[in-house]
């Protein structure tokens, strides 16, 4: 995937200005920055979801959105994408089906995920964390090239976003192209490689270990407002870190 000269404006604000990026299969990369910074704006424009775009954005080869990616990239979004009235097995047999892919894959991804209990109960009964797990278990149908996931760990417990982590690590092993974007610092060191954002800008990109030696910190956070300080800037009160919602741009 490579992106080159990106520029994207919301609200008549730029929130991208010549972004240049590119990511390779294989990979788990993870785009984390605080609420804001442009995480989710980035990856709409990577899955060609998101207006007001300018620039080259490639994906697979072809231009983003195109309908021949349709069903070699996948994209979560925060927000669950599923039918509350249907249940989580049903849920995916739809989704299998739209997407041409085996109806027995909606178990293979129900167990990916750990629904496979989950599978006769309707979506609309579910805890908000379970939705999203429905939704992460859509974006996997298919075995897709390119997983774009969008906060998917969001209100889940330290537990299952182990598992989670453990499972995109196996599917990039097994030679898919990840990205995962997250406002949790924490979650940097679970990531192949690191982009952190902020107001728009790529202010590093780097891997977990090469981010905490250049920075001579021991966690994520702190190596970030490190990197925010190096540059002449104030860090986001909290540190940039937020208890939730949505991505402001």
């Amino acid at each position: 995937m490579e992106v080159s000269g990106l520029h994207v404006r919301r609200g008549g604000r730029p929130v991208f200005e010549g972004l240049d990026l590119e990511v390779a299969a294989g990979r788990v990369t993870g785009v984390l920055g605080p609420s804001g910074c442009g995480k989710t704006t980035l990856l709409r424009a990577l899955v060609g979801a998101q207006a007001g775009v300018r620039g080259d954005v490639r994906v697979l080869g072809l231009p983003a959105g195109s309908r021949a990616l349709r069903r070699r990239v996948s994209y979560a979004t925060q927000a669950a994408s599923v039918y509350d009235d249907l249940t989580v097995a049903q849920n995916l047999r739809f989704f299998a089906r739209a997407l041409g892919a085996p109806r027995e894959d909606a178990e293979r991804v129900m167990d990916l995920v750990g629904l496979a209990s989950e599978a006769g109960r309707r979506v609309e009964s579910l805890s908000g964390g379970q939705r999203n797990r429905v939704s992460l278990a859509v974006a996997l149908l298919g075995s897709p090239e390119l997983i774009v996931l969008d906060e998917p760990t969001v209100g889940l417990d330290p537990v299952l976003r182990a598992e989670l982590w453990g499972l995109f690590a196996r599917l990039a092993r097994g030679g898919a192209a990840l990205i995962v974007s997250s406002h949790v610092m924490d979650e940097a060191l679970r990531c192949d490689r690191l982009l952190l954002l902020r107001d728009g800008v790529i202010v590093a990109d780097t891997t977990p270990s090469r981010l905490l030696a250049e920075t001579g910190t021991t966690d994520p956070e702190a190596a970030f407002l490190a990197m925010i300080e190096a540059r002449g800037e104030h860090p986001a009160p909290h540190g940039g870190r937020h208890a939730g919602g949505g991505e402001a741009r």
